[in-house]
């Protein structure tokens, strides 16, 4: 069946099948939004103590089992951003293939950092349980290395996490499957996603200000998995100003 989208700009084929997609993706971006939240937002703090390499490595000793809790959640983030790049890649590429494989490459290069530091934690742990492993400065100050470069490699993964944003708010509205504010959010939250990960390294003490400019990502994000997971695309208009049967 051949419509017209609610920009009225071009006409789109759309069929029950991109809903499906679309909801697929969204139990993936659920799974990265869960993963990210538990590991990062959660066991990371209960473990790493910024100022005290001594209170990190005691942490790793005695909760071993939250640590390696940790390294699965890890690496549960970058099994579900790689995939969850991938669906959205297949999902919008009857919209724009280039804008499509952009949000995939994006996703994919962000999904390869959080491997790097998944690896990082678990040779953190690794040298926790045997200070051989440890360099010169001891197994406290060699915990407190990976987990710093762990730290960085999420930030400099989070330019490419606000790159993949960019597209797909850009892609929600032209293919007016989503609400248009929602893609105004995400593309809106991309840019302040790259401007932290940047200004963190040019204005370290900004703080408060910095973490401002990703509360539209935040709520882009959330939007973005409930609307997926829970009404799939929207019935774009048809040329009598209608919503068309197909995709609902």
């Amino acid at each position: 069946m051949t419509i017209i989208t609610a920009s009225g700009s071009r006409a789109e084929a759309i069929t029950p099948e991109p809903v499906r997609t679309a909801r697929t993706t969204g139990l993936l971006y659920l799974g990265l939004v869960v993963t990210g939240l538990l590991g990062f937002g959660l066991v990371r703090g209960q473990l790493f103590v910024a100022d005290d390499p001594a209170a990190t490595l005691a942490n790793l000793t005695e909760h071993e089992t939250v640590a390696r809790l940790g390294i699965v959640l890890e690496t549960g983030i970058v099994l579900t951003q790689a995939l969850v790049a991938v669906w959205f890649y297949r999902l919008f590429r009857s919209v724009h293939t280039f804008a499509a494989g952009s949000i995939a490459a994006f996703g994919l290069v962000n999904s390869v950092a959080i491997l790097g530091s998944a690896a990082m934690l678990a040779t953190a742990l690794d040298v926790s349980q045997d200070a051989s492993l440890a360099v010169s400065g001891g197994a406290a100050a060699t915990v407190q290395l990976l987990y710093v470069v762990s730290g960085h490699l999420w930030l400099i993964g989070g330019i490419f996490f606000g790159l993949w944003l960019i597209p797909m708010g850009w892609l929600a509205r032209r293919s007016a499957w989503m609400p248009g504010l929602l893609g105004w959010l995400l593309m809106i939250g991309g840019v302040g996603y790259v401007a932290n990960a940047l200004f963190t390294y040019l204005l370290p003490d900004a703080g408060l200000a910095l973490d401002l400019l990703t509360v539209p990502t935040t709520i882009g994000e959330l939007w973005m998995v409930a609307y997926l997971c829970l009404r799939g695309v929207r019935r774009p208009l048809t040329s009598g100003g209608r919503r068309s049967r197909a995709g609902a």
